[in-house]
């Protein structure tokens, strides 16, 4: 058959070479209807030179196409032979400042981290090493394809705009000059003829449906009977069961069936068979029956050779036009206008949009031309690049639904095109003001996420595969939201003002729908059966962190905008918790003579949702305007008398209670999810508006309220108020109570509350909160990585959390406080703290994993054992907090706090009657340690005006009152400083006394100070409390070291394998509890144990815990307890057999209990060890 086509090919060949590119522009020159002719040339010219057998010919084609088609439209465009016509037009034109070289797949792009506006600014090699960046700091990266150089462009770059080669066509920028004034006018009317003609016809062959039919001006009177069957590319099927497929269809051999896969993988589409329609149609039917089974199948469409041959010239066309631009920046303006131009249909009929709202109707490689013919066009024409971001926006929302619902990548969607609009400022603002751009976005957002649950939240428990993959394409919008805000204004107008704030009100509705999503209740009993959906929450959650810090980021600069977006969060918080008390039980808290009413809600058995933004993002705010000023400037403007207080820290507190009481291993039951979710919400990438922000509204609702009262609330949101607020309830407790889970839960429960006030008072390092900048923030977390080991350069970026430009600020302030040690002939350069920064490490800094803390604590004690120092870690010296959130300090010297510490102190000096941990005494030590550096700082700063009301050292000198009478604070830790038991806090104790009698001394030599006169009775007071102390010290002290030997050994003995199984089952670090519960049976004094006689002591026997493999629950081995099982496996054994001859006649009545005395065969029992539950087995 192709002998015979072969003479056919070559005489059209010949009469096509025939054809004359001058005559034929000629005729069209003095054609009435330029049109019609140009059609009819088409028409009868492009079916012969393009489709003509099953394979295509690219160079013959190409080479016909430019000698037929092409060359007399740039005969027809320049007047005379484009060989001298363009070179003219060049001539003539001046060079543009813009580079705009569009980048391939893996061509390298470079971004400089010192003066790009954005991550997306990017140069091409050749501009990067032609330019001041070469010797910045930047970053290298591999293009994907589809974006462009750039270079020139003064909205992109901070400094340095153009590399050498297009600083040469700045000399002479003027104003904004029209580039058509160097073309002629009978040029001008040329192009736009033939543009005007050759656009809409590529826009319409490459939008065309019908697959047999052409429109009517292009359709050939003798048509043959030639179709394609034509594959098309989709992301659903893969590469092996597309070559399956073709070889079951088309009867083709493997390697041509790879072939036929990688071209629809690459172009978007490839033709599999070439012949009549009924041909081609069987091949469809059974690519369509093959791939169907279990997906959506293959599109594959018979389409006539003539349609085909049109739009493979559509696409030659659209390359063509891109070329011919530029010469010219005048022809490229007439392209502009040519495809803006609206059509007769109204709107949406110019040709550019047309394409756009096709785009996901046309193959991959369609697609990529006109992007690419985009790019070279309207978006390197300042002018026409304006007109087309209002024609993006207009039909964003269709352009996004379009995107969603079609399977291609993002780089093949021309949705992909907003970042080449939305990161450049002058652009993201006008089309908030003009087309309210940040509210399309979200509300298009939201339009996607429409499974909600009762209350209106987001909803991800049921997601199908198919939403799930909707899901992951919809996150592009947020993307877009980031290009929006990515650059902040430096000034703003009215007209910004409100449509910004609109936007805000539109992303306070998708954080409302955040707000309590995915709500988790503990589940007991029974483990959960099946892990909930908690990723796409999180990946929501993740994706916005970003666009959060911006948005706040945005109000911080115009104060106006600040008040008004405040009152706006605080409103829609009052929305979704305003009735954060119904339907639950009001109760009244008291301690220590104050009083507070609170609601009864216990974490462990309601719901609880770690999602909070909107309260984080009210956090956030609420630190803006401490940090702006504007709380003290405007205080009449905002609504800080409304707040309150409780309904602020209820949720975050509840959130917080919840991490704490998985560490305390309460909520086992719920499975690998909520492990998980913990960890991600203290994980370096979500941490900052989450984990940080809670911490942040409960200093801001603190700074609000009584100390006191919010300590109870505390308490009982910890589930710890009966035990603080009864008296001797902790000896009650540990004896009454045996299960030794509940108390380790209550120990871990105390740990984690006494962490949280830590916390509180002590993490003051976010510019607003306290009085410092933003390189002081990132110092401290940069000391205090380096304190736990030296660190290489990539280890400690990956420890700190990234901007939106995907910067840590880390280089700017390494210097300061690391030294950077060379690597040597193998290994890696580290980082090593500085000596003396050492001072400034916090032992509960608050990003510190339970791992992380421990290593650093061991390497901080390592070092200062070194250097001869003695172990204490007491805390550093803080910065003072800013005005509207100096009134924290005053939790330490609360009369709840000093309930709180009293207490487990006098746990600690009565230790063997009490359950407590040594954590929790360093952590309360901690405290004591924080509020006499707080103390000794205010009496340093005092001035004459100021009173110094921050009187620590008085109040825990003062001794209980009656019918208590217990000891001071001071004098329990006298006593503490002697017990063998604590021989690893005595120096912190030892600080804490040395540190209180400066402060004592300090305030007997301060005139100032107005609590000198009553100093003199307050320390009579504390001698006559330090000589009974001493008295019943040394009493206790002969007692002590007769037990210390006993004790330690018996317990020892009693817990090694309890204690050691825990640690081997608890490898998740949440799990890992530092606790050590000491043993609260009564130790038996050596002087009265009896070995022999009617007076033998009688020695307890030794419990034992078991743990159940399947449920997890740790049980003791009791008559009366469940019943505990092991897996075993019995069988038939010979190993000690002497007669292995001997058969068994009657195996079903032989007793294998009996073993006969010649052993012939006996039982062997094995079994794996592991305990479970009777029940939990048998289900």
């Amino acid at each position: 058959m192709a002998s015979e086509l072969e003479p056919e090919v070559q005489a059209i060949d010949r009469s096509l070479l025939e054809c004359s590119a001058e005559e034929t522009a000629g005729k069209w020159l003095q054609a009435t209807d330029l049109t019609r002719e140009v059609y009819q040339h088409l028409a009868h010219s492009v079916p012969k030179i393009y489709c003509r057998g099953p394979n295509p010919f690219p160079q013959k084609e190409d080479m016909l196409a430019q000698h037929v088609l092409l060359g007399p439209m740039e005969w027809y465009l320049c007047g005379e032979d484009p060989a001298f016509g363009f070179p003219k037009l060049e001539q003539a034109n001046k060079p543009s400042h813009l580079c705009g070289r569009v980048f391939k797949v893996g061509e390298p792009t470079y971004s400089c981290r010192d003066c790009a506006v954005d991550p997306t600014c990017v140069l091409c090699m050749e501009c990067f090493l032609g330019s001041i960046h070469r010797d910045h700091r930047y970053r290298m990266t591999t293009s994907g394809g589809g974006g462009f150089c750039d270079c020139g462009d003064a909205e992109a770059w901070k400094e340095g705009p153009y590399c050498q080669k297009h600083e040469l066509n700045t000399s002479e920028i003027e104003e904004e000059e029209d580039p058509l004034v160097h073309l002629s006018e009978d040029v001008i009317a040329r192009t736009y003829n033939i543009f005007a003609i050759m656009f809409r016809y590529a826009v319409e062959i490459l939008t065309w449906e019908k697959e047999s039919e052409l429109p009517a001006d292009l359709e050939m009177v003798e048509k043959s009977d030639t179709y394609y069957c034509m594959l098309f590319n989709d992301e659903v099927h893969t590469y092996e069961q597309v070559i399956y497929t073709l070889q079951k269809a088309v009867n083709c051999t493997q390697k041509e069936a790879i072939g036929f896969a990688t071209t629809v993988d690459r172009d978007g589409r490839r033709s599999v068979r070439y012949g009549d329609f009924q041909y081609c149609e069987q091949a469809k039917s059974v690519i369509v029956r093959n791939t169907s089974r279990q997906t959506k199948p293959l599109k594959v469409q018979v389409m006539h050779s003539s349609i085909v041959a049109h739009q493979n010239f559509g696409l030659k066309l659209l390359s063509w036009l891109g070329s011919i631009i530029g010469y010219s920046d005048g022809l490229r303006r007439i392209l502009c206008q040519v495809g803006l131009q609206e059509g007769p249909d109204g709107e949406n009929s110019s040709l550019v949009d047309r394409l756009m709202l096709n785009d996901s109707k046309l193959w991959k490689g369609a697609r990529s031309v006109y992007h690419q013919l985009f790019m070279s066009s309207l978006l390197m024409d300042l002018k026409y690049k304006k007109l087309f971001a209002v024609r993006f926006a207009k039909n964003y929302e269709r352009l996004q639904s379009d995107y969603v619902t079609d399977d291609h990548d993002r780089e093949f969607s021309v949705a992909d095109l907003s970042v080449q609009i939305f990161t450049v400022p002058s652009l993201a603002r006008m089309l908030i003001t003009e087309e309210n751009l940040m509210t399309i976005i979200i509300k298009t957002f939201m339009d996607h996420l429409r499974h909600r649950d009762t209350q209106g939240r987001f909803q991800f428990e049921r997601y199908t595969a198919l939403q799930a993959f909707k899901f992951r394409r919809v996150q592009s919008l947020i993307l877009d939201l980031k290009y929006v805000l990515i650059s902040k204004p430096t000034e703003w107008s009215d007209e910004l003002r409100q449509k910004f704030l609109e936007g805000f009100d539109a992303f306070l509705e998708l954080l409302k729908c955040m707000q309590g999503m995915d709500p988790i209740t503990r589940q007991v009993g029974q483990h959960i059966e099946m892990e909930p959906e908690w990723e796409a929450a999180f990946t929501l959650q993740m994706k916005l962190t970003h666009v959060i810090s911006m948005m706040q980021d945005w109000c911080a600069s115009d104060e106006k905008v600040l008040i008004e977006a405040y009152k706006k969060c605080l409103a829609v918080l009052m929305q979704c918790h305003g009735g954060y008390t119904d339907g639950e039980q009001p109760i009244t808290l008291s301690i220590c003579g104050h009083s507070v009413e609170t609601i009864r809600y216990c974490v462990s058995q309601e719901k609880v949702s770690i999602h909070l933004p909107v309260s984080r993002l009210l956090a956030g705010l609420h630190v803006l305007l401490s940090k702006s000023e504007v709380a003290y400037k405007f205080p009449e403007l905002l609504p800080l008398s409304e707040l309150s207080p409780p309904m602020l820290i209820e949720h975050p507190l509840r959130c917080l209670v919840l991490c704490a009481q998985v560490h305390a291993g309460m909520w086992r039951r719920n499975g690998f999810s909520l492990v998980n979710q913990i960890y991600y919400y203290h994980n370096v990438k979500c941490r900052r508006e989450m984990f940080d922000k809670d911490i942040v509204m409960l200093q801001t609702g603190v700074s609000m309220m009584d100390p006191n009262h919010f300590l109870m609330i505390m308490l009982s949101r910890f589930e710890l108020y009966q035990i603080f607020s009864t008296p001797d309830y902790g000896k009650r407790f540990s004896s009454e109570i045996t299960h030794k889970d509940v108390v380790q839960q209550n120990n871990t429960l105390i740990e984690e509350m006494l962490y949280l006030i830590i916390m509180l008072v002590g993490e003051r390092f976010s510019p607003g909160v306290g009085q410092v900048n933003a390189t002081d923030e990132i110092k401290r977390e940069i000391i205090h990585q380096l304190s736990i080991k030296p660190m290489a350069h990539s280890e400690l970026v990956k420890s700190l959390p990234e901007d939106e430009n995907k910067e840590t600020g880390m280089e700017s302030v390494i210097e300061a406080v690391a030294h950077f040690k060379k690597p040597g002939l193998t290994g890696r350069g580290m980082y090593e703290l500085k000596p003396e920064c050492a001072k400034e490490f916090n032992l509960y800094f608050y990003h510190f994993s339970r791992a992380e803390q421990s290593k650093a604590e061991e390497a901080q004690r390592k070092l200062k054992r070194q250097n001869r120092e003695d172990t204490a870690l007491p805390p550093p010296v803080l910065p003072p907090f800013c005005p509207l959130f100096a009134s924290l300090v005053n939790i330490l010297q609360s009369d709840v706090m000093l309930c709180i510490m009293g207490t487990i102190l006098q746990w600690a000096v009565e230790h063997n009657g009490y359950a407590w941990s040594e954590s929790m005494l360093q952590r309360v030590l901690h405290l004591i340690g924080m509020a006499l550096q707080e103390e000794k700082q205010h009496l340093e700063n005092v001035t004459e005006e100021h009173v110094v009301t921050f009187a620590f050292t008085q109040k825990i000198s003062k001794p209980g009152e009656a019918p208590k009478n217990s000891p001071s604070i001071l004098a329990m830790l006298e006593t503490l400083q002697n017990a063998p038991y604590l021989e690893i806090h005595k120096d912190m104790i030892r600080w804490i006394l040395k540190t209180f009698n400066a402060i004592k001394k300090m305030r007997e030599s301060s005139p100032t100070s107005p609590m000198a006169e009553t100093e003199g009775t307050i320390m009579e007071e504390s001698s006559r409390d330090k000589d009974k102390a001493e008295r019943k010290r040394k009493a206790e002290i002969a007692r002590l070291r007769r037990e210390k030997i006993m004790a330690q050994m018996s317990e020892m003995q009693r817990h090694f394998i309890d204690e050691n199984k825990e640690l081997f089952q608890q490898t998740l670090e949440l799990d890992a509890s530092t606790s050590a519960v000491l043993d609260n049976s009564p130790v038996v004094s050596d002087m009265t144990l009896t070995a022999l006689g009617p007076m033998q002591t009688q020695v307890p026997e030794q419990r034992q815990f078991v743990t159940c493999i399947l449920c997890q629950e740790e049980q003791e081995v009791k008559v009366e307890s469940r019943a505990m099982v092991l897996a075993a496996f019995v069988q038939r054994s010979t190993v000690l057999s002497k007669n292995r001859s001997k058969v068994i006649q009657d195996p079903e009545k032989y007793d294998p209990l009996f073993m006969h005395p010649d052993l012939s065969c006996g039982t062997h029992t094995s079994s794996c060890g592991h305990i479970m539950h009777a029940h939990c087995w048998q289900s």
